[in-house]
């Protein structure tokens, strides 16, 4: 699966959510962050959240099985500092690329 600029904005949205989330101390709602609020297939919440969580961004995922079924648990999840500094990174490279493409703009 190739990553485009929309696969790194849910990614972004998914961790966002898990650090707004940190305040709270309640594990985080899944009636309200779910592959339906980002907009996503249930498959591909499941894999963003898989990959996430391999590449150590996040923690308390799990996948389980069921009657044979496979069932995603994520009530638990929680960002981990390495998803706090991807978070922190791609936040200032937003904001370089919107000072830079502001300067191209006035220049003629």
């Amino acid at each position: 699966m190739e990553l485009t600029h929309d696969h790194f904005t849910v990614i972004y949205k998914i961790l966002s959510a898990l650090e707004a989330n940190m305040d709270t101390g309640q594990p985080i709602d899944s009636k309200l962050w779910n592959a339906q609020a980002l907009g996503i297939s249930e498959q591909r919440f499941a894999a963003y959240l898989e990959m996430l969580s391999d590449s150590g961004y996040i923690k308390g995922v799990e996948f389980r099985n069921y009657m044979r079924m496979p069932v995603l648990c994520y009530e638990n999840a929680k960002i981990t500092l390495k998803g706090l500094e991807y978070l922190a990174e791609n936040t200032l490279m937003q904001r370089a690329y919107k000072a830079v493409k502001g300067i191209t703009e006035l220049i003629p």
